[in-house]
């Protein structure tokens, strides 16, 4: 079961991932650091905010505090990218810490005790915790691409297509496998 978990875990993160890369192609440069509010931040920035906190919370993720000392978090809200290379460098560098540390794990680690600001996380809950935040931004990103695009290509069922959808998956048999499947490249 607890194997299961790593799996069905990284395959959840890669389907965020996957939603927020899909969102990102569907705006222009200049969307990607567009904000719609004086508070608001842009895709650009929520990018930033979410590498740097992959960066430190995955980084030697089992022997150091998942705050790093390096960390400037009140820096990741302010313009620091300023073009859509530099934004999606970002993005990918954070990830590939995120899942480079998501593939060395084993089951037995999961009861293990990891620190976020000092506060004890079994790998399991940090994990958890991480599966909580990242969608959230993820679902930002998604929302202010979909404000700022023209048009749109639905990144799930598209408006007025469930009963299409439901009809494909009811036409398959029965059997146990992960919803990211469907999703994956």
């Amino acid at each position: 079961m607890k194997e299961n978990y790593l799996t069905s875990v990284q395959k959840q993160f890669m389907y965020y991932k996957s939603l927020g890369d899909r969102a990102m192609q569907q705006v222009n440069d200049e969307q990607l650091f567009a904000q719609p509010g004086a508070e608001s931040n842009s895709i650009a920035i929520i990018v930033q905010h979410m590498a740097g906190n992959m960066k430190s919370r995955f980084t030697d993720f089992l022997g150091s505090d998942g705050e790093k000392e390096w960390r400037n978090r009140d820096r990741e809200f302010e313009a620091v990218l300023h073009s859509r290379t530099e934004v999606l460098t970002a993005w990918e560098e954070g990830w590939q810490v995120l899942f480079g540390t998501l593939s060395a794990l084993h089951e037995e680690q999961l009861a293990e005790i990891v620190y976020i600001r000092n506060e004890g996380h079994t790998v399991l809950e940090a994990l958890n915790r991480q599966l909580s935040h990242y969608p959230y931004h993820v679902g930002q990103i998604v929302l202010l691409a979909k404000m700022f695009a023209g048009s749109w290509q639905s990144l799930s069922i598209p408006r007025s297509g469930s009963a299409e959808y439901n009809a494909g998956k009811f036409d398959r048999e029965k059997q146990r496998r992960h919803f990211t499947n469907d999703h994956e490249a």
